[in-house]
């Protein structure tokens, strides 16, 4: 298998601060690999609310995931800090690849990569949709 270069914080367009739980912790002592994927939706869905783009229970149009992954290279641990570095790696008619690096504390290389696939679907009918002009502006300006 070839190696992987963690990604640094230059990777990335925007970040999203998150506090670890004691709850995410796992048995070994470290935070488990599900809360990784809590992670990266947040920061997203952060990212996504803070730019006036969803308004949760009243947008019609939402975002579904249909592929998701993640790459651990070094634990996290609570009480860490988790800085999301988000950037758009792919961007279609309706459907957008997002990518998050998860930065613990102050260090500048990934502690994970992840990434998630949205494909915008009507909220009534679950039917793709192109992208609103102004949330493709949005994600325009996360492409690196």
């Amino acid at each position: 298998m070839p190696s992987h270069q963690r990604a640094t914080r230059a990777d990335y367009s925007r970040f999203v601060t998150l506090t670890t739980r004691w709850a995410d912790n796992d048995v070994y002592g470290h935070i488990n690999n599900v809360a990784y994927y809590g992670f990266i939706d947040t920061a997203v869905n952060q990212l996504l609310i803070e730019a006036g783009l969803l308004n949760i229970g009243a947008s019609d149009q939402i975002g579904i995931v249909a592929e998701s992954g993640c790459r651990y290279h070094a634990p996290a641990h609570y009480p860490d800090v988790i800085h999301a570095g988000v950037r758009v790696g792919k961007l279609g008619n309706s459907s957008v690849r997002y990518e998050v690096g998860l930065f613990r504390n102050t260090e500048t290389e990934a502690v994970a990569e992840g990434f998630f696939v949205h494909v915008m679907v009507g909220c009534k009918d679950r039917r793709p949709q192109p992208f609103r002009p102004d949330l493709r502006v949005f994600l325009e300006s996360l492409i690196r």
